[in-house]
């Protein structure tokens, strides 16, 4: 008996299922009732059933209704409360028995379909594994994942979900990585590979050493982000509620005011229940949930409700070139060999020099130089910051840098080397100026690749509305310029310092722009910081741009801006449709109780059936918006978040 007691009190704690049981209570002696009067002329058990079910239902909004009145805020479930305790009054049991029996089943079903627009939130719960094994004191054993310990070995069989971020140590796998990267091909790892919690072991064993665990993992923090940001609420959101503070008591106040002239009670109870502003109440959070939901389903990381909204509204975009708008992957591309050197002692020499430098610049020119064969190892090296790097070398005095360093070691360029430098500039690259004994010998020309996928972005942008599109750059002007029109941006400007790059944001929102900013959090710190909505890509695994962005684009796809522009925008068109239904609603129930076309039943009816019109509008946005389809080489996926940030220089 005992254990009937706890399950029936378990099911009336959950919200959700308490309102499911006694709607269907309450419509259950509806049904009883009505069938007593009509089938079998039983008027007395037919009122009784009726005060019954009006009970049942109306006991629930009651105590809602008390609740709202002792942190003294007049409810939608106060109206309710009212009017179905005055229709019992004067003896309306049938009215009371409608009214409260329509407004529970109303209300279970807006609690179970919003449950649905979080859709997004449960995808993400699911991908993360209950157990893990590890190995202790040399023997598996299988513990629960938040168990783990940062530092221990975890084994990861075929089939099985990885429970942590690590490293690989040992073994080899194929690695679906759909729930987080988005990619539905599985990634190869192997040992010095980094695995996220949430993926998928497709084949092979891994052993892998953790270094983020429980709620430090890249799901957990993006699990916690989407929660968050589903309960903020938007502006919007909350200038609604002010509206509905006033709302109410002016409702309540309106049908005192009616049965004072009229003294039809009647007309008064029904203007109650009509008046009610479900519809109006509901139709900003459902939008925000569900677009927020939506997102999060493409990898996209929006902050709440306001960010959200700011986003729809965004005209103009700046983007960071390097490892924004390119892949941040300096590459070599041209090498221009003078004073009688080859191009193989030239390559030799300047890769000799880089091999001393951790500069991302010089990483591929001793790629190259290594692919001729082993390089010597300098005698003496020296770094010039911002300049370049010098360096004895079998005997010979080697620099390679910018002209700046040609300039300070006082080395002359010739007309030779001027045509060079001129050449690689027109042609967008980086110049590295090579020297040996004083005299130039060469000038390496370095290019940094435009994202694949980068022009379809910035032409879906423009197609969705954003009608200015700025490349904010620190690098020289011609490089930005050949990016620029590879990508089909028209308007450039480079060489600039953060400091620069705040001031232009700055001076665009003076000009009264809405500006989104894209880029890499950290030498674009200020400029993000100033700008309407904050944008970073490659987030998964960097907490740093999960925790500070408005939006974390959690792959590197320049195609999710647009996307993430087009799903704001469709949330913002949404409540705005939403907003339209609730006041028409309401406008029309108020005119037809005047009027004597509305009753108080057929009243809430209606209104009941805006609500969920205004749901079901909302549920649309997890649909994929229009402007939000893949771009060449991007992939449309469930909830994704995934590779690493890009870390070059602008």
């Amino acid at each position: 008996m005992s254990g009937v007691i706890l399950e029936i009190k378990s099911a009336f704690a959950h919200p959700a299922r308490r309102r499911f049981w006694l709607t269907m209570g309450s419509g259950g002696l509806i049904a009883t009732g009505l069938l007593a009067r009509y089938g079998f002329d039983m008027i007395e058990l037919w009122s009784a059933l009726m005060v019954a079910a009006a009970l049942l239902a109306g006991s629930d909004i009651a105590v809602r209704a008390w609740r709202a009145l002792r942190v003294r805020h007049l409810s939608i479930e106060l109206l309710v409360t009212v009017a179905a305790v005055g229709a019992l009054m004067i003896g309306e049991v049938w009215e009371s028995a409608a009214v409260t029996f329509l407004f529970m089943f109303g209300a279970w079903l807006e609690v179970r379909t919003m449950g649905q627009t979080r859709g997004a939130l449960k995808e993400l719960l699911d991908a993360a594994p209950a157990t893990a094994t590890v190995l202790r004191n040399g023997e598996p054993a299988e513990i629960p994942a938040h168990e783990v310990q940062p530092g221990e070995i975890v084994l990861v069989k075929a089939g099985q979900r990885i429970p942590v971020d690590g490293e690989v140590t040992e073994g080899t796998a194929a690695v679906s990585e759909a729930a987080i990267t988005g990619e539905p091909m599985p990634a190869e790892k192997a040992p010095g590979s980094h695995v996220h919690a949430g993926t998928i072991a497709e084949n092979g064993l891994l052993r892998i050493r953790a270094t983020n665990v429980g709620a430090d993992t890249t799901l957990a923090r993006i699990i916690q982000r989407v929660e968050e940001a589903q309960d903020e609420k938007a502006p919007s959101q909350r200038m609604i509620e002010r509206f509905a503070q006033w709302y109410t008591p002016s409702i309540i106040g309106l049908a005192v005011l009616t049965f004072a002239f009229t003294q039809d009670i009647r007309l008064a109870l029904t203007l109650l229940v009509v008046g009610c502003p479900g519809a109006l109440v509901i139709s900003t959070p459902v939008s925000i949930v569900a677009g927020i939901g939506r997102a999060a389903r493409s990898g996209i990381l929006i902050k709440g409700g306001q960010h959200l909204e700011s986003a729809g509204r965004i005209d103009t975009l700046a983007l960071d070139k390097t490892g924004t708008l390119t892949e941040g992957k300096p590459r070599l591309a041209t090498v221009i060999a003078l004073q009688g050197m080859s191009e193989d002692d030239l390559l030799r020499l300047a890769a000799t020099a880089e091999g001393g430098s951790d500069h991302p610049l010089g990483r591929p020119i001793v790629e190259a130089g290594r692919k001729q064969g082993p390089l010597p190892t300098p005698e003496t090296l020296d770094e010039h910051a911002g300049m370049g790097i010098s360096a004895r070398i079998e005997g010979r005095d080697v620099a390679a840098g910018n002209r700046r360093l040609m300039e300070k070691l006082g080395i002359p360029l010739g007309t030779e080397g001027e045509a060079g430098l001129e050449r690689l500039l027109k042609a967008g690259q980086t110049p590295i100026l090579v020297a040996a004994d004083g005299r130039l010998i060469g000038l390496l020309g370095m290019s940094d690749m435009a994202r694949e996928g980068a022009k379809e972005a910035i032409a879906r942008l423009r197609e969705i509305g954003i009608r200015r599109v700025v490349m904010l750059t620190g690098d020289q002007e011609g490089a930005a310029q050949a990016v620029a029109r590879e990508v089909g941006i028209d308007e450039v400007h480079a060489g600039l310092m953060p400091e620069d790059k705040l001031d232009l944001i700055r001076k665009m929102k003076a000009d009264g722009a809405h500006v989104a900013m894209v880029g890499d959090g950290i030498n674009d710190a200020p400029a993000l910081a100033a700008a309407d909505t904050s944008i970073a890509m490659g987030a998964a695994g960097s907490d740093v741009a999960i925790e500070t962005a408005d939006i974390a684009l959690l792959k590197d796809d320049l195609g999710k801006i647009p996307e993430a522009m087009a799903i704001s925008r469709a949330t913002l068109s949404n409540m705005r449709q939403n907003l339209v239904i609730a006041l028409v609603t309401v406008a029309g129930l108020l005119a037809g109780v005047f009027s004597g076309d509305i009753h108080m039943a057929g009243g809430m009816l209606v209104h009941q059936l805006s609500v969920l019109i205004v749901i079901a509008n909302g549920m649309r946005l997890l649909r994929v918006p229009k402007g939000a389809r893949p771009v060449a080489g991007g992939h449309e996926t469930s909830v994704s978040a995934a590779a690493k940030a890009a870390t070059a220089r602008t």
